[in-house]
This record gives C-alpha cells, sequence and structure tokens, in this order.
C-alpha cells in the first residue's frame, strides 16, 4: 500500500496503481469535479496520473498555487493551438503560468500581430476549450523529439532539446496541437470557460539581446465567467492605483534618462515618506536589541567571491571596476559587509546574539525590459538586518523576527500568508551540511507551529544557503506580494570562518539569520502607494494638513496658525492663493491631503477651524485647540484612513 500525508496532517493508504483522480474522488466527488491536478511532496502530476509513491499529497484545484499554474499552463497550450489554427507557420517557444495567468512566446515570422489580431486569436482560443480536448502525455525518446521539431523547422525547440537528457522528454497533445512539455495539465479544455489576451510584447529567445526577437502575447483565463468580470474590475481598479502614476503625481518620485534607467530619485513627498518609515522601522528595532551600521556601495570583489554572489550571479551583477590594479564590484548584497563587521573582533557567547542592521543601498543589473517603476529597479535600499547567534538562541531570535515582520504589515492592515521554503533533494542546488539544513528547517518549523501561524511548505525555495520563511502580504484589492523574508544561514559561517568562543573555551560556528521586514523599500513603496491609491494615513502623509484662508483677510491667521501646527511636529501647507475656497478646495483633494483646515473671518475671530477630511467631506467647525488634538492623537496612534460611509 501507498501511505499518503494529506494537508490537514491525515493519513489515507491506497492501492498501487490509484491515480490522482482516483484518490480525489474516493475523498469526494465534488473534490474530483473540481480538481486540475495533484501534488506530491512538491512536485505536480497530472490527474491521471498514477500516485508514485509514499508522501505529502494535496489536490490541487483553483483555490490552490499549484492548481492556477495548472489551469493557467494549459490556457497557454490552448493559446497556442489557437495560434497555430491561424498561423500555421508560425514557431512556437515557450509558454509558462505566471503569477497572474500565462504567456506564449512566438515566432510569427513576416506576420504583424496587432490587437485586431489578438481579439482573432482570443475568439478561436475559446473555440478551441469548448471543444473539449483531453491534454494527453506522451515520452518520447530525445532522437524522436528532435527529428518532430527539425521536420517543422523550429529551430527553438530543437535548442530546448539538445539540453535535455534522454529519458525526461515529454509531449503534450491537445486537439491539433503538440507541444513539449512538463506538464502537468487540467483533466480537459472545457475547464476553461473565460479567457482574456491582455497584452502584446516584444522579447528576445533566452532573453537574450542578441537572439532573434520574439512576439509574447499575456493572456489569463478563468473557470467561471464570472471570475474574468471580477478580474476586469481588479484590472481597471489597479490602473487608477498605479504606483507610477501615482508617484509622479504625488511627488514622490522621478525617473531620469540622464541619471539612468532603473535608477529612482526620491523627491521631497517621498523621502518624507520613506525616513518616517525608516524612522518607524528604526524604533522598532532598538526595542529589539539591534545596531545600526553603515556599509560602502562597493567592495572588492573577493568579498562577493567569498559569499558566492560572484561569480554565481554575475549576470545580474553590474559589472566589476578596475581600481589600483584591483577589482571592485557595486554592492550586490549588504551580508558579506556586515559579515565582516562581525568577524572584525573576537566574540564570546556571552555577546551572542549580534543584531546587525542597515538601510543599505544596493545595486543589481536588470533587463530594460524588466524594468517597472519602484518595483523592479537597479538602484535600492534593503532594511537588512543580520543575527548572529547560537544554536540553542535560533528559536528565539526567529520568532523576534516573525513577531517583527508581523509588526509592521499589521501597521498597514496586510493581511499576511506565510510560507516555508525548504529544499528539495537537488543537492547541486544548496551549500552545507544536510544535518543542520534538517536542523534549520526543524526550528523554523517548530516556532511556527508554537506562534500558531497558518503556514504552506514549499520545497525546493529554500535560499542556496539556508531554508527560509516568506511573507506574502495581500493589498487592498486582493493581490498577493511577496515582501518579508527570514532565512536561516549556516553556510555563510562556513565560508567566512565565523567563530564565538563557548563556555566550554572552544572556537564554534554561530548561525545567521538573515531578515528584511520591508525588503526593499522601494519595492514597499510602490506596494504602499496601490494599497492606499495614494490616500495615505495621517501619520505618513508627506503633507498633513492644508489650512485654507477664505480671503486675503485670513492669511496672516492662517501663517500663524501653521507655525503653531509646525511647532507640533506637523507638516502643514498654506493656500493663500487668490483663488475661490471652492478651488483651493479642489486642490487639497486632489494632491491626496487628509485634512484640510478652513478660515474664514468668524472662524479668525472665535479662534475655530472649519475642518474638512480627505473623502469625507466637511466635518463641522472645531475650535483649533480641539482640532489639532484630533490630528496630534491620529498621528500618535497611526491611524489608518477610514472608508467614507
Amino acid at each position: 500500500m501507498i501511505e499518503l500525508t494529506l494537508p490537514d496532517g491525515s493519513s489515507r493508504s491506497v492501492a498501487p496503481g490509484t491515480t490522482g483522480f482516483e484518490f480525489a474522488k474516493n475523498i469526494s466527488e465534488g473534490l474530483a469535479r473540481n480538481a486540475y491536478s495533484f501534488t506530491l511532496d512538491g512536485e505536480v502530476y497530472d490527474l491521471h496520473r498514477e500516485i508514485p509513491a509514499n508522501g505529502s499529497i494535496a489536490i490541487n484545484t483553483w483555490d490552490s498555487a499549484d492548481g492556477k499554474m495548472t489551469f493557467w499552463h494549459s490556457s497557454a497550450h490552448l493559446l497556442a493551438e489557437a495560434v497555430q489554427t491561424l498561423y500555421p507557420e508560425a514557431k512556437f517557444t515557450i509558454g509558462p503560468a505566471i503569477e497572474q495567468g500565462f504567456y506564449y512566446d512566438i515566432d510569427f515570422g513576416d506576420e504583424t500581430i496587432g490587437p485586431d489580431e489578438l481579439a482573432e486569436i482570443e475568439k478561436t482560443m475559446k473555440e478551441m476549450a469548448r471543444k473539449g480536448s483531453t491534454f494527453e502525455r506522451r515520452d518520447v525518446s530525445k532522437e524522436e523529439a528532435l527529428s518532430y521539431y527539425k521536420s517543422l523547422g523550429n529551430e527553438y525547440k530543437v535548442e530546448l532539446i539538445e539540453d535535455l537528457d534522454d529519458g525526461s522528454i515529454t509531449f503534450y497533445s491537445q486537439g491539433e496541437f503538440t507541444d513539449l512539455c512538463r506538464g502537468p495539465h487540467i483533466p480537459s479544455s472545457a475547464l476553461v470557460k473565460a479567457v482574456k489576451l491582455t497584452t502584446l510584447a516584444g522579447a528576445y529567445w533566452r532573453g537574450d539581446a542578441d537572439n532573434a526577437q520574439l512576439t509574447r502575447i499575456y493572456g489569463i483565463s478563468f473557470p467561471k465567467a464570472s471570475m474574468l468580470e471580477e478580474y476586469l474590475e481588479q484590472v481597471e481598479e489597479a490602473k487608477k492605483r498605479d504606483h507610477k502614476k501615482l508617484g509622479r503625481e504625488l511627488g514622490i518620485y522621478m525617473m531620469d534618462a540622464m541619471v539612468g534607467s532603473g535608477l529612482p530619485i526620491w523627491l521631497p513627498n517621498g523621502t518624507t515618506m520613506r525616513r518616517l518609515l525608516e524612522q518607524y522601522l528604526r524604533e522598532e528595532q532598538i526595542r529589539r536589541g539591534y545596531q545600526e551600521v553603515i556599509t560602502p556601495h562597493i567592495g572588492r570583489i573577493k568579498l562577493y567571491e567569498t559569499s558566492g554572489h560572484y561569480p554565481y550571479y554575475k549576470d545580474s551583477q553590474f559589472a566589476p571596476i578596475d581600481v589600483d590594479d584591483d577589482q571592485y564590484l557595486l554592492k550586490p548584497m549588504n551580508c558579506p559587509h556586515h559579515h565582516r563587521i562581525y568577524d572584525s573582533e573576537m566574540r564570546s557567547y556571552r555577546d551572542l546574539p549580534v543584531r546587525l542592521a542597515e538601510f543599505g543601498s544596493v545595486y543589481r543589473y536588470e533587463q530594460s525590459g524588466e524594468l517597472n517603476g519602484l518595483s523592479r529597479v537597479r538602484g535600492f535600499t534593503q532594511d537588512d538586518a543580520h543575527i548572529y547567534c547560537t544554536h540553542d538562541q535560533l528559536q528565539d531570535e526567529i520568532r523576534n523576527t516573525i513577531e517583527l515582520t508581523q509588526t509592521v504589515f499589521a501597521l498597514f492592515d496586510m493581511p499576511v500568508d506565510i510560507r516555508l521554503s525548504y529544499r528539495d533533494d537537488n543537492d547541486k542546488k544548496y551549500g552545507g551540511e544536510q544535518a543542520y539544513w534538517d536542523r534549520a528547517q526543524a526550528d523554523i518549523q517548530a516556532v511556527a507551529d508554537d506562534m500558531g501561524l497558518n503556514y504552506t511548505i514549499a520545497p525546493g525555495e529554500a535560499s542556496f544557503y539556508g531554508p527560509k520563511i516568506d511573507f506574502i502580504i495581500r493589498d487592498a484589492i486582493g493581490r498577493r506580494w511577496q515582501l518579508g523574508t527570514v532565512q536561516v544561514d549556516y553556510v555563510m559561517p562556513e565560508r567566512f570562518d565565523l567563530t564565538y568562543v563557548g563556555s566550554d573555551n572552544q572556537k564554534h560556528r554561530p548561525v545567521i539569520i538573515h531578515r528584511a521586514p520591508f525588503g526593499s523599500m522601494e519595492r514597499f513603496m510602490s506596494i504602499l502607494i496601490e494599497h492606499f491609491a495614494g490616500d495615505f494615513p495621517l501619520w505618513l502623509a508627506p503633507t498633513q494638513l492644508s489650512i485654507l484662508p477664505i480671503s486675503d483677510a485670513q492669511a496672516d491667521a492662517a501663517y500663524t496658525l501653521q507655525k503653531e501646527c509646525q511647532s507640533k511636529g506637523m507638516r502643514v501647507t498654506v493656500d493663500a492663493r487668490a483663488e475661490k475656497i471652492g478651488a483651493k478646495i479642489r486642490d487639497a483633494e486632489t494632491s491626496k491631503t487628509p485634512y484640510m483646515f478652513i478660515l474664514g473671518e468668524r472662524e479668525v475671530e472665535q479662534s475655530n477651524v472649519s475642518v474638512r477630511k480627505h473623502k469625507h467631506g466637511d466635518q463641522g467647525v472645531m475650535s483649533q485647540a480641539e482640532a489639532l488634538e484630533k490630528l496630534s492623537q491620529d498621528i500618535a496612534t497611526k491611524a489608518l484612513p477610514t472608508t467614507p460611509n
């Protein structure tokens, strides 16, 4: 019998030869109807395949990441089938599922594909889906695979196959379309009820600008038409929240061609927000015993060779700089610098844990086509920290970092999903001894269980130096973003020969925890802008209050009130323009200023203000003291914006 463990921890036994579909049906008919694939110990299989061995199993539906991946990967094949029908000479390259949907890179030869052609492809794709074709898997030899694609004149697939080992090659077919593919796929194309082809883009074969340029078609699909409608509504809402648009309109950041692509410049409003975020985290770190450090923006290449960041990741780094018969590198990571700080003096077990924190700027080369506002840049600042501790201290330190990260995201009302990213069986991907990995993974899971965290386990997602905890937040419109991470590292202490003197007067290796709640300040800011749609909490808003005198007669009183507000630490502007009060209010609303104090003749005489709140309108007349106390209280408590009734 095959012994299987379900996600809820329960166990079931099945006979050899049982398929994933049969297992799902044994659990419930409803589960079998909604199942797309099954996952066994991190590997995803077609439902019709036999369960190969003992292990942890999950039946994948739309509600799971593996289920969506299966659904969207199959939809990419439907797209290719539609293209093949309309453009028989087209050559197909790769068509993966992505975080939201799928794409396929295609060589259309001399054909030009525009919006009209995209609409026709989408229509044909829907017709293909309605046929209800099954996805059939077939093992083929390398010789057969090469022969097939050479006969089609598809040099792209031939190149891919030449890199594969014989015995590991599979084809999938549905309808009249056959593709080189590892799978998995949904049982039938009829499960695809709604499709939208969203974007056309250019893409170089294998991401190399020296190779042929292909046409990339992006799309998304759903098992219900209503889901597509909801998605399209979400897309429209996302456009309104686009951080590139709002970042420019609100004076948060700019990009400048003369400075260079992917190198953001923080404008005064953005700088104010960034410093406030840094200040908040600094205060939290001080309470938790961190020490702040500052390290250079470059370092000798030997430093990064020791850490392994060079040459293993040199494709994502800028070229070395020749200086005084030596080579330097723009800093791609802060951690090697912190390891050298730790190693700068002898450490005793009584000194541990050592917690070093830095808002450190790093630089990585991203292809121009991948750059995207603040979310994908070439120069960014990480809220890095590295904790050097004993094995016995590890669980407490992991708990501390999790609590800190949860505190940060709770501040912005961002729900958090937690993923424990472990190693898989590919030893070539990882450094260090297996025993250390086993211990680190056990420690991470023990802390997660003790804290009652709801988590998933992702084999194969670990860093090369250790397992990690990934924090995936959901923003105001339900999108998921991976931000914070906590990584346990047994490898770098070996590479840098880090030690401490234990109670036995012998040298021992510390364990390192890599930790970054925000991840990068740039990416976090891009998400924050879109999460709040620019309507930031009062404590974080670049301008918290705009004082609007109705006429020039109240201007002096407005400036006096401004000084009083500023003495309390508030960020305040005065709009003393010779404009009607309605225009001033509209401009303050457009700039998303949280509060407005309106001063007319009566308000000045009685030391009152007429208070307006962004998106909420008139809040009535209050004394200046009462109004300022209300704002001070909201700032002190870091209150979140409320939704208008």
